[in-house]
């Protein structure tokens, strides 16, 4: 007798809840999902934007949207995987084994380097320096025999010229390193942290009038660091924002000439006409002067109201709500959920976590340093 197939082997229903499951909008205490969603890729946004098919399905309060801050911070980004490929001569990545942070794969923005015309010692040798290589192992780059063959692969840079010869020694306080484009934070003293603020906290270390600060949020072993938060986020506004004590890199995040990106998730009533996308990245005239978005993208829709992805890299004041004034639609909820190559994820709101030097790396090298 002919055994029938199992039921089953070929599903033909979608889980519950499939077609809204990749970011769950902001709904109060909601997960972001693990890359997979039941709808339609977007084929728009930046690298390491969430995915469509953002709001929590079921009966939400008040017209689709649970009020209120949700525990994972905003959106985990559904992009690919960035590892960062193995060198020419197959040794391992970079900071292969950092304890802290997110892999970013390979800098894109390189550096103007000078290639040696032969193999001799560098301009840079120090005799009375450390070895090239072990100033990089005491940098969490590798180990040391990875940090020689990263050197004879001409991965290597000092003060921007690639060294290859393993008897070079330098003075880590002078001199600037870079591997594999990105530069090698040298000094243990300088800290970076990314901070996922809530809604009602005030960008500051300390509030005369009491309202909740930074400061509030700081580990008693960070509140002798004497941090400082690069740009602002306003009150109502939640998020990434950058803490650190690095006044050079602060200072050319947030200088305008560097154009930085920040991408932020909006969310206003709707529906939205067609053309607001295309009129928001042609530009409006603001009360102090032109504005535009480099992109913007709706990311979901509920009855009522409308999800939608900016990235722009002006960092004046209240940009993002007074561009939505313009246009009609007023913001019920902003959170920035990138800076430059810093990625929010899944990171809990509230909390703060350690800048791995990875991400560091991929930080400087996108202002130059």
């Amino acid at each position: 007798m002919t055994q029938a197939p199992r039921s089953g082997s070929g599903r033909s229903n979608p889980r519950s809840g499939g077609g809204a499951g990749g970011n769950r909008g902001f709904g109060k205490g909601s997960k972001p999902a693990s890359g997979r969603t039941g709808g339609p890729k977007s084929s728009g946004g930046p690298s390491g934007a969430p995915k469509s098919g953002g709001f929590k399905s079921g009966a939400p309060k008040s017209g689709g949207f649970k009020s209120g801050a949700p525990k994972e911070g905003g959106f985990k980004p559904g992009g690919p995987r960035t590892g960062a490929p193995k060198g020419k001569g197959g040794s391992e990545r970079a900071f292969r084994n950092e304890r802290f942070g997110k892999n970013l794969g390979p800098v894109t923005k390189r550096t103007h380097t000078r290639r040696p015309g032969k193999p001799v010692i560098s301009e840079h040798h120090d005799p009375e320096g450390i070895r090239l290589q072990k100033v990089m192992a005491s940098a969490g780059v590798a180990s040391r025999r990875v940090c020689e063959e990263m050197i004879t692969e001409g991965r290597v840079e000092v003060d921007g010229e690639v060294v290859t010869e393993l008897g070079v020694r330098v003075d880590p306080k002078t001199v600037a390193i870079h591997v594999d484009g990105m530069r090698l934070q040298l000094d243990e003293t300088q800290k970076y942290y990314v901070f996922n603020k809530p809604r009602g906290v005030v960008s500051t270390m300390e509030d005369p009038e009491g309202r909740p600060c930074i400061s509030d949020y700081l580990k008693s072993t960070n509140k002798h660091e004497r941090l400082f938060h690069v740009g602002r986020l306003d009150t109502n506004t939640e998020g990434l924002l950058l803490l650190t004590n690095d006044g050079e890199l602060a200072n050319r995040l947030t200088h305008p000439s560097y154009e930085v990106p920040k991408t932020y998730l909006v969310q206003v009533r709707g529906p939205m006409a067609h053309g607001v996308g295309a009129q928001m990245r042609e530009g409006l005239e603001l009360e102090d002067g032109f504005a535009k978005v480099d992109s913007f993208r709706l990311v979901d829709s509920t009855p009522g109201h409308i999800l939608v992805e900016v990235v722009l890299h002006s960092g004046r004041n209240r940009i993002v709500r007074r561009l939505f004034d313009a246009v009609g639609h007023p913001v019920e909820r902003l959170v920035r959920t990138q800076m430059g190559p810093i990625r929010l994820g899944d990171q809990r709101q509230g909390s703060i976590r350690v800048l791995g030097r990875h991400e560091v790396g991929h930080l400087m090298a996108t202002v130059g340093l």
